[in-house]
């Protein structure tokens, strides 16, 4: 589905790539979380899938980035848009309307979806969202949960394959960031969307994403199933990566020798860790 080989780029007037040698292949139907410190080139990924590089961002480009069969390089921004869309933190920045279905009819008609094909598109849209009540009010008197709503809406309207979020719950509170990743979970196994979401609040992404992929420095540092990924937390903290407490508490029980079993991603399997480790030392 998305394909990097060799990839690397630099800025304009950069004094290093921001990506260097990028081998990367995101398969059909993935949900994959991509996490990394600060400036360790996460954005400018993104912008490579969804050919804001190099139709937009100028610099030094070597290598290939393919979308569903599509040289990224070679086609249109148009073309990649209508299979990738994409959803960004600060998305009040990217609203071009002020009611929510005028919103997303801008894109709509922005690509020459047929007429006949809008009022079907718009009313798929907000109902997958579940935000349908929504569809006249004014967007400014929405709350940023809702507004993030909007964009997915605005996005999936254009009925890509691919959909690519980038900080999407930097500005929300815990109980709006839960409600955007469930809904990101419905759109990846109900419709089998692929999602690529670049993401800090790592816990979170545990408990949504299929697999991770760790960049460090415009390199990729480690790439697989959470799991695997989160089961040197040492290692990633050293990078910048804050890793979840549970993790962290797991993989030092199993350095204790207290245990061999696999790091814990959530609370439910660090308590039951820890009962059987208390269990065992009862005994």
């Amino acid at each position: 589905m998305i394909k990097f080989e060799n990839f690397s780029f630099t800025y304009p007037d950069a004094p290093a790539p921001a990506l260097k040698n990028i081998n990367l292949e995101i398969q059909k139907g993935a949900f994959l979380g991509i996490i990394g410190p600060s400036g360790a080139g996460k954005s400018t990924l993104t912008y490579a899938i969804n050919g804001a590089i190099p139709h937009y961002y100028q610099g030094v480009c070597q290598g290939q980035v393919m979308v569903d069969g599509i040289d990224v390089f070679d086609s249109t921004p148009e073309t990649i848009s209508l299979k990738v869309g994409s959803v960004f933190g600060d998305v009040e920045s990217f609203f071009v309307a002020s009611v929510v279905e005028e919103e997303i009819l801008f894109g709509l008609e922005n690509f020459n979806i047929p007429r006949s094909e809008i009022e079907g598109r718009i009313t798929s849209a907000l109902d997958a969202v579940g935000i349908s009540e929504l569809r006249y009010r004014s967007i400014s008197s929405l709350s940023g949960g809702q507004k993030q709503k909007v964009a997915i809406s605005a996005a999936i309207a254009l009925r890509p394959q691919i959909l690519l979020l980038d900080e999407p719950t930097s500005e929300l509170d815990p109980q709006s960031s839960r409600q955007i990743f469930s809904l990101l979970r419905t759109l990846n196994k109900s419709n089998g969307m692929t999602i690529v979401v670049v993401e800090q609040k790592i816990m979170l992404l545990c408990e949504y994403v299929d697999r991770l992929t760790v960049i460090n420095d415009g390199e990729i540092y480690s790439t697989g199933s959470v799991r695997d990924v989160l089961s040197t937390p040492s290692k990633l903290e050293k990078i910048g990566v804050n890793c979840p407490r549970v993790t962290t508490l797991s993989s030092k029980l199993a350095a204790a020798g207290l245990t061999n079993e696999p790091v814990a991603l959530n609370l439910n399997e660090a308590e039951s860790m820890v009962r059987r480790i208390i269990r065992d030392y009862i005994r």
